[in-house]
């Protein structure tokens, strides 16, 4: 698996995001989408995934962006080949001048951690195999 780019981003409404991102050409990979999430393709390294607000909140480990606040607007996140490349950029992120975020998530298929880069924006490192994913699984 090469490198990719997922951008996490808070929606109001998934089913109405999807509609707009479906207008503009967009194609949703149903394999990452439920009542809650939707993913769909930018190219073959870069992929958009829109949460409803609470499932965002979750996986930010903290409030949603609201400019009088100065609240998380985005987690980014980064494939690696991996599990143990998960852990080693993770580790240098922290020994590096990153912060903790939150606690890794181990799913089986999936497995992440999360840290802020000194500037305090989100990052995730995780690795995925969807062949492990279980089919009565809403990921």
């Amino acid at each position: 698996m090469s490198t990719m780019l997922f951008v996490n981003l808070p929606v109001a409404d998934v089913m109405r995001s999807r509609a707009f991102f479906t207008s503009l050409g967009f194609r949703f990979d149903a394999l990452f989408c439920d009542q809650g999430t939707v993913c769909f393709e930018v190219n073959d390294g870069c992929r958009v995934v829109l949460h409803g607000a609470q499932r965002f909140a979750g996986y930010t480990a903290g409030s949603i962006a609201d400019p009088r606040n100065g609240g998380r607007e985005t987690l980014v996140a980064l494939s690696a080949p991996s599990r143990d490349e998960v852990d080693r950029r993770a580790d240098a992120a922290l020994a590096n001048g990153g912060t903790y975020l939150r606690d890794a998530e181990d799913l089986g298929f999936m497995y992440c951690r999360s840290f802020c880069d000194p500037d305090g924006h989100a990052w995730e490192v995780m690795w995925m195999d969807p062949s492990q994913i279980p089919q009565d699984s809403e990921v």
